[in-house]
Formats: structure tokens, C-alpha cells, sequence
């Protein structure tokens, strides 16, 4: 995912795939504590996924407040 497609998304789906992203990375981390997990790089971009559409979500968090202030 890019910036681009997380900055398109409705608010509502953006909750939504933050907290898919964050069911992924848990059930990843339980395959990989569990020797399940064959590559471990998903972890890591799964990771880079959840930070990613966090930064978004701030942006509009931050982006609202400064409006409302004005």
C-alpha cells in the first residue's frame, strides 16, 4: 500500500484496514513464534503497514485541529 491509496480512503476504512493490519501482524508473530511462519520479511511490512496508516490517520487528526483553530 502507498500513501497515495491511504490518503484516498474514507476515514471508515481507514479504522478499518488499521485494525486489519494490526490482526495480520498479530497472527503473524503467532506463526512466527510458533515456527509456522516461512517468511519473516511479512512481519516487517506488515509493520511498515500499520505505521504507514497511522501517519495518515495523524495527518488528519492534526489537519482538522489546526483548521478548527483558525
Amino acid at each position: 500500500m502507498k500513501a497515495e491509496q491511504a490518503r484516498g480512503m474514507s476515514d471508515v476504512d481507514l479504522l478499518k484496514e488499521i485494525e486489519g493490519a494490526r490482526r495480520e501482524l498479530f497472527n503473524l508473530r503467532l506463526r512466527a513464534a510458533t515456527k509456522q511462519l516461512a517468511d519473516n520479511t511479512q512481519i516487517m511490512k506488515t509493520r511498515r503497514k500499520v505505521a504507514l496508516l497511522l501517519t495518515v490517520k495523524k495527518e488528519r487528526e492534526q489537519g482538522n485541529t489546526s483548521q478548527a483553530a483558525s
